[in-house]
C-alpha cells in the first residue's frame, strides 16, 4: 500500500476525504491512461526496429499474445503530440464594436469543438476555455493547445515571435502575413489578394512556454479558415505528424483551400517542412 493511499485512508472527515478520493482517482486514471498510452509506444517502436513480437515478449519477460495485444490496443501513442493526461483547448473572445458585444466567431466554435473531439478520441481528458478579449492568457500550464494568432493577444504574439524560422509580419496598414525566413517565402491568405479567392495560410506549432518550463500547442490562421485547415491535418494526418516532430518543438504552415459559403476546408497541405526548432537553433 503506497504512503498517499495511506494518507487518504487516515482522514476522518467524511467531505475531505471525498474530495481526495475523487482527486486522487482522476490523477490515477490519468497515469494509467499514460502508462498503457507508453507501454504501447515502446513495443510499436521495438517492433519498427525490426524485433519481432516473440523476441520482445522474450526480451521483457512477457508472452507474445500479451505484447501483440498491446500494440493493438490502449490509447494510440500520437495522442501525446496533444498532451498527456489532460488538455485544455482555448479559443478566442472577439469585441463586435457595432454590437458593442463579445461574440465568439463561428469558425474558432468548429476549431475548438475538433480538437476537443480529436483529444477525447486519443483518451485525454479535455476542459475548454476562451481567451478574452483583452487577450490576456495564463499560458504557464500544461497541455494547454491555444487557437489564436498574434493579432488577438500579447502573450501569444510574444510567443510566436520565439520561433526561429516562421514569423507572423504585418506591413503597416497591410495584411498579416506569416514569412518562411529560412527560404524567404511571404505566404498570403487568399481574401488579402487580388482577385480575392477562398484560400488561407494557417500556422501550427509547439512553442516553450514564458516560464521555460514546458511547452504549449499554438494554432492560428491568418484568417479563421487557416485555423480550420490546421485542425483537420491534425484529424487526418496525427500519426505522420507524431512520426516526424515527436514532443520537440516545432512550426510548419498549412495551405487551406475552402468552400467560400461554408469556410470547410476542401483540401489541406503543407507548405513548409515541419522546422524542429532545436535543430534550427544548433544551425
Amino acid at each position: 500500500m503506497s504512503d498517499e493511499l495511506q494518507r487518504i485512508m487516515a482522514i476522518d472527515d467524511p467531505y475531505r476525504l471525498l474530495r481526495e478520493v475523487t482527486t486522487r482517482l482522476a490523477d490515477a486514471q490519468q497515469e494509467v491512461t499514460e502508462l498503457a498510452r507508453l507501454r504501447r509506444r515502446v513495443v510499436q517502436d521495438l517492433h519498427a526496429q525490426g524485433l519481432s513480437y516473440a523476441q520482445i515478449a522474450a526480451k521483457a519477460g512477457l508472452s507474445r499474445g500479451r505484447i501483440h495485444q498491446i500494440r493493438h490496443t490502449g490509447p494510440a501513442p500520437e495522442g501525446a503530440f496533444l498532451g498527456r493526461g489532460a488538455v485544455t483547448v482555448a479559443t478566442p473572445l472577439r469585441r463586435d464594436d457595432e454590437r458593442g458585444r463579445t461574440v465568439v466567431a463561428v469558425d474558432d466554435v468548429s476549431s475548438g469543438k475538433r480538437l476537443e473531439d480529436l483529444a477525447r478520441s486519443y483518451g485525454l481528458d479535455v476542459t475548454s476555455e476562451h481567451v478574452p478579449v483583452s487577450g490576456e492568457i495564463d499560458l504557464n500550464r500544461d497541455g494547454l493547445v491555444v487557437v489564436c494568432g498574434p493579432r488577438m493577444s500579447q502573450e501569444m504574439w510574444e510567443t510566436y515571435a520565439q520561433d526561429p524560422v516562421l514569423r507572423w509580419e504585418r506591413a503597416e496598414g497591410g495584411p498579416w502575413t506569416l514569412v518562411d525566413h529560412r527560404t524567404g517565402t511571404v505566404y498570403r491568405s487568399g481574401q488579402d489578394s487580388e482577385p480575392a479567392r477562398p484560400y488561407d495560410v494557417g500556422y501550427l506549432g509547439r512553442l516553450s512556454r514564458p516560464d521555460g518550463s514546458g511547452s504549449l500547442l499554438a494554432i492560428a490562421g491568418i484568417h479563421t479558415q487557416g485555423s480550420l485547415g490546421v485542425v483537420q491535418l491534425l484529424a487526418s494526418d496525427l500519426n505522420t505528424l507524431w512520426g516526424q516532430v515527436g514532443d520537440h518543438r516545432f512550426s510548419t504552415l498549412v495551405g487551406v483551400e475552402y468552400d467560400p459559403e461554408t469556410s470547410e476546408p476542401r483540401s489541406v497541405e503543407l507548405l513548409c517542412p515541419l522546422y524542429r526548432h532545436d535543430e534550427e537553433t544548433a544551425a
